[in-house]
């Protein structure tokens, strides 16, 4: 929805500034759409206070300055079809996204099929009450854009696990986390922090399930048959370790004095922008991974 002018809350010259730091011009992105784009974000975001708390000028300012600005004005330029920003988005992103998703599926051809499929959805050629509409809409540009690519890719490649039948009960897990926001150091290193207390406090099945499932990406079929026992099995306990750990995380970043919002963001976070070894903390126990009490329920 388009602020009037009377409502908004950015100063014409530090808009343009971004607008010219941003590089909008070269996508076709015009001020007034930058800066609409600038205004809708921190207003939905708050920017970046918690919920109930008014920002100030000052605040307000710190927020836009700290977005991945470049990437925004190339993401909002996609979105409304912009044929430079589009060039621009697959001369940078279109190898990187392939890969991603060809290392997702363990196929080159499932992976260039999954990649392809949204490359016409994120350019925005589907529509919602007669307008295009695209998911690029929805990056904040607090976080890069590639993070918040790989989050969408993999929320996609869970839809295409459902159509070729590969998967079973996979909707009882939450499948990706969420889109990848900008967190500070400071917030970067308790996060570290909270993630090996977590999972050197984890189970060793929790681990194996862990590791299995999101490092090595087995699907609960084959988890199921290695382990002999029932896949609805394998998919609660997956469920219960994944709900756990995440509300241990939370605790954890509170108790470092970050707010719920700041740790419910930090969660967000890319595994890949975090110095951290997630490999050797899953598979660090040895012994038997999986228990039978659950039978083969």
């Amino acid at each position: 929805m388009a602020l009037g002018p009377e409502s908004r809350l950015l100063p014409e010259m530090l808009g343009e500034e971004l607008w010219r730091v941003a590089g909008a011009e070269q996508v076709d992105l015009s001020k007034a759409e930058f800066a609409e784009a600038l205004e809708t974000i921190g207003a939905r975001d708050n920017y970046g206070l918690d919920p109930g708390k008014r920002a100030n000028e000052r605040q307000r300012e710190m927020f836009w300055r700290a977005l991945h600005l470049e990437e925004l004005a190339i993401a909002r330029g996609c979105a409304l079809g912009r044929e430079a920003a589009w060039r621009r988005f697959l001369a940078q992103y279109r190898e990187q996204l392939t890969r991603a998703a060809v290392e997702m599926t363990g196929s080159a051809a499932l992976g260039e099929e999954l990649a392809s499929a949204l490359y016409s959805e994120l350019f925005g050629l589907t529509e919602r009450e007669g307008r295009r509409w695209s998911p690029l809409l929805r990056y904040s540009g607090r976080g890069s854009l590639m993070g918040w690519l790989r989050a969408i890719l993999a929320q996609r490649r869970v839809n295409q696990y459902r159509k070729l039948g590969r998967e079973t009960e996979l909707g009882e897990i939450e499948p990706a986390a969420a889109v990848s926001e900008q967190i500070e150091p400071e917030q970067l290193e308790d996060l570290r922090v909270a993630l090996k207390m977590t999972l050197s406090e984890a189970s060793a099945e929790e681990r194996f399930l862990l590791s299995a499932y999101y490092l090595d990406q087995h699907t609960l079929h084959e988890m199921s048959r290695v382990l002999r026992v029932h896949e609805a099995t394998i998919s609660r306990k997956l469920k219960r370790a994944t709900e756990r750990l995440r509300k241990q995380l939370l605790r954890t970043l509170r108790a470092r004095g970050q707010s719920r919002r700041a740790a419910e963001e930090a969660l967000g976070t890319d595994p890949r922008d975090v110095d951290i070894n997630l490999r050797r903390l899953l598979q660090k126990s040895e012994g038997d991974p999986i228990s039978s009490q659950e039978g083969e329920g």
